[in-house]
């Protein structure tokens, strides 16, 4: 059996093949991609040699069922997720398997002899739109609590410009200029925000799109942003993001 993994965390990916070789000794992992815009166009070229995909539902570069807005998935997939709260009960509807994190060798096992029963079924791409629509709902926040002296107000996300670090404290900045200190962390809202309206630029940000007025070509091939309410400080997107944040500009 032939076998890619979709997966952006690297040892995760290598646990799951040492699982179905020890499953199939048979087992040929084709490729092991890190993301959307690696996935997509390998699965483009690539789908006919491979019997089974593994897809973590949740990426860097946003959710694995985004590709199959953009490919027609011939073979059976099996999800894997860190999140029991959503999406599971869509997932055995549609018989497609899933596998929890973390996985345990008689988790994968268990899946494989089920998918095995189900091939059958996988002549056609299951229909995940649904499941798309769940998990944007379900993921996803829309307001932040704020303490202001002895008052707690919900902000809604579409009146905030952008989240920044300062130290070891975490500001967000809204549309009135006022900043409120929250309790989370940039990697935490990474996975809280809509990547539609939000993207982390750089080690201290994630501006929402609504926000950016102005992207000046800045030096050694970085950008500079102009933001809306004003950021206190020079906000550049990092050298590392460019290409990212050019494809989010000009996507949405």
């Amino acid at each position: 059996m032939k076998v890619a993994i979709i997966e952006d965390e690297p040892l995760a990916a290598e646990k799951l093949e040492r699982y179905l070789q020890k499953h199939n000794g048979e087992v040929v992992v084709m490729a092991k991609l890190p993301s959307l815009e690696t996935a997509i166009p390998w699965i483009v070229e690539n789908q006919d040699s491979v019997d089974l995909f593994f897809m973590d539902v949740q990426l860097t570069d946003g959710l694995s069922f985004e590709i199959f807005a953009d490919v027609p998935v011939r073979k059976p997939v099996i999800f894997t997720t860190a999140f029991d709260e959503f999406a599971i009960d869509a997932f055995k509807v549609n018989s497609i398997d899933y596998l929890l994190k973390p996985i345990t060798f008689t988790d994968l096992s268990r899946a494989l002899k089920k998918l095995k029963s189900l091939q059958e079924q996988f002549s056609k791409p299951a229909d995940l739109a649904p499941i798309v629509q769940q998990l944007r709902k379900k993921k996803y926040k829309d307001r932040f609590l704020v303490r202001i002296g002895n008052h707690i107000h919900s902000i809604p996300c579409e009146e905030i410009g952008y989240f920044y670090a300062e130290g070891r404290d975490l500001y967000l900045r809204c549309g009135n200029h006022k900043k409120y200190l929250i309790d989370y962390t940039l990697e935490v809202l990474e996975t809280l925000l809509d990547p539609e309206r939000f993207l982390r630029i750089n080690r201290s940000y994630i501006v929402q799109l609504n926000a950016i007025t102005d992207v000046i070509v800045y030096s050694n091939r970085r950008l500079k942003l102009t933001l809306e309410p004003k950021a206190e400080d020079e906000v550049v997107v990092s050298r590392e993001k460019v290409s990212k944040f050019k494809n989010w500009f000009e996507g949405n």
